[in-house]
């Protein structure tokens, strides 16, 4: 790559000229900026004080010797202490001959004894259906796992179910109480919704019970620990740990339905797991770590039988690892189930896809393990995210105030095929392949408006906004992509065979930029992966997708008179199909061939 090029000549000029030592590494290359001429830039600035010379002094030695020693480098020129080097246009179109017909350009592949980075992401619970929360979750982990994997990582993708604990017994209780048998196939409702539809009866009728308390003027805390309800659900959850039979049925049966519903809609949003663990069969290693822990004195039981972490040395708290009753709480499983999750990889990196509202956890977690004597705790990496909000606010698993995944895949759909329908480009097109498109259309709407964001941020999901044509929108970059593969099919039926070589051409400057955005590739890539970032992914595919679409309005490329120029061209516009599939599949996102 030219930039490598550049880096080591610029450390080779400064020793000659300065007796100053750089790895080539720590030069630093920009993009140069749009109002200067050139294709990169170094600021010179570090160099000057060892250099005794003015800014513009050392830019411009700095410049003739780099540029006399790189054929690639066509000129340079300074502004103050920015040097500005222009490549060659025969670099740009070898660089772009090279590339053609490389459907893996700007990949890497792991070799076959790397260690495994192990992503957990999803950690659903099987008391209600995948919402819109879930939703953030599962394909930030999913396009995690491909951009590490598409940075030459060995990729594990694991899911820790949450299939029991006090929530779980809510749902099962309400079923209990109110559900007169009703089953999935009885209501026609998909599993996961309707456990989840006793989740929300349970807290209604609680929070009744709490009400009814409080008027007789008990305090509203007591209430709710003591609302005839919530000690039944805690009976539950002890005679569920104590192995009784008729609790665990009915817990396997409700879990059934959920898992069922769960696979239909990871099947829907694309996204699967290598390995699924089940807090059922981990909280109990959990607890072999909590009386380790006891031994080794790191943690403490208090007078009414419960057992802690005194975190206070570390500036934190004191951390809660097993009730009174001895039942476990979430920081056991998943001590336990980091244990099992190292024993069976041997994990390069332990990471977690969960919301910010669990950094605290994950710090605890880090330090719990650590005294507990594992060397590796800290290789766990907690990937915090921000939150999905609504124009109306938050949601509520438990009000029934959330959008369901299910529900919002399906009106994005509907969405997608009413914005095709009213552009009127598809009659050609199947029915079954225009189900398929709005399909693919819908996913890649909403997938492509979650991922744009920084995974830090917050963000406001607008649907409306997500399935824009025009923007920076999934449809606008598959339109793309669907457009320059009908040049590709039109070349082909034409007579233009891309697999042959074409020689070099002279580019104007919009060419120019296409080639130098493709140029960019690998190191967004890596870069991107560097901040486990799909966000940079996606930005830079629609600044792809925009720079080609100017390339396009200016080039009338299938009236190209020069036969070598057109055949150059189209294999230019192969390429980027090539890069923006590659990239959107990196956010999970599939790219139609026509639309």
């Amino acid at each position: 790559m030219i930039t490598d090029k550049i880096q080591s000549s610029a450390s080779e000029a400064l020793k000659k000229l300065y007796n100053i030592d750089a790895a080539p590494d720590s030069i630093v290359l920009q993009k140069t900026k749009k109002e200067f001429e050139g294709d990169f830039t170094i600021v010179v600035f570090p160099y000057v004080k060892q250099a005794r010379k003015s800014p513009e002094m050392v830019a411009n030695e700095l410049g003739k010797e780099i540029c006399d020693s790189l054929a690639e480098v066509a000129s340079f020129n300074v502004i103050k202490g920015f040097l500005n080097f222009v490549v060659s246009d025969s670099y740009w179109t070898d660089f772009a001959n090279t590339i053609a017909g490389n459907r893996t350009f700007g990949l890497k592949s792991c070799g076959p004894n790397d260690a495994p980075v192990v992503i957990e992401y999803s950690s659903p619970n099987t008391n209600k259906p995948l919402h819109l929360g879930h939703i953030r979750n599962n394909l930030l982990g999913w396009s995690v796992s491909q951009l590490l994997a598409a940075n030459g990582k060995n990729v594990k993708k694991v899911n820790l179910v949450n299939d029991r604990g006090i929530h779980i017994c809510k749902s099962m209780l309400a079923w209990l109480r109110y559900g007169n048998g009703e089953t999935p196939e009885s209501s026609g409702m998909k599993g996961d919704h309707l456990v989840g539809k006793y989740y929300v009866e349970f807290d209604k009728h609680y929070k009744a019970e709490v009400k009814e308390l409080m008027d007789k003027g008990v305090e509203e805390e007591q209430a709710k620990r003591e609302a005839p309800l919530m000690v039944e659900a805690q009976q539950m959850l002890k005679r569920w740990e104590d192995g009784d039979k008729e609790i665990r049925d009915l817990w396997q049966k409700m879990n059934g339905w959920v898992y069922a519903g769960f696979d239909e809609t990871y099947r829907k949003m694309g996204v699967s797991f290598d390995k699924i663990y089940y807090e059922s069969n981990t909280y109990l290693l959990g607890k072999e770590l909590v009386q380790k822990g006891l031994d080794m004195k790191v943690l403490f039981r208090k007078d009414d039988g419960s057992v802690w972490c005194d975190l206070t040395d570390a500036g934190l708290d004191q951390k809660l690892l097993l009730r009174k009753d001895g039942t476990s709480v979430y920081m056991t499983q998943d001590l336990g189930t980091a244990l099992l999750r190292h024993n069976d990889f041997g994990a390069e990196q332990l990471i977690y896809v969960v919301g910010n509202e669990q950094d605290y956890h994950f710090q605890v977690l880090k330090i719990i393990l650590g005294r507990l004597g594992f060397d590796w705790a800290d290789k766990v990496y907690h990937l915090s995210y921000g939150m999905v909000e609504l124009p109306n606010g938050k949601m509520k698993s438990r009000e029934g105030t959330v959008v369901d995944a299910d529900d919002l895949i399906e009106e994005m759909e509907k969405t997608a095929e009413e914005m095709c329908r009213d552009r009127g480009k598809n009659d050609d097109m199947s029915a079954e392949e225009l189900k398929q498109l709005y399909h693919i259309l819908a996913l890649g709407a909403l997938k492509y408006f979650i991922l744009k964001v920084d995974p830090t941020k917050t963000m406001l999901f607008n649907p409306a906004e997500s399935i824009d044509f025009n923007g920076n929108t999934g449809p606008f970059i598959q339109y793309t992509h669907a457009r320059i593969r009908s040049i590709v099919r039109k070349a082909s039926e034409n007579g233009i065979d891309i697999n042959n070589v074409s020689t070099a051409i002279a580019l104007n400057e919009k060419e120019r930029e296409v080639i130098k955005m493709l140029h960019e590739m690998p190191l967004n890539v890596e870069q991107a992966a560097a901040a486990y970032s799909p966000a940079m992914i996606a930005n830079y595919t629609f600044d792809l997708a925009k720079t080609f679409n100017s390339f396009y309005q200016d080039t009338p490329i299938l009236r190209e008179a020069d036969k070598n120029r057109m055949l150059f061209l189209v294999k230019l516009c192969d390429s980027v199909s090539v890069a923006i599939k590659n990239m959107m599949s990196i956010l999970g996102i599939e790219v139609p061939e026509r639309m």
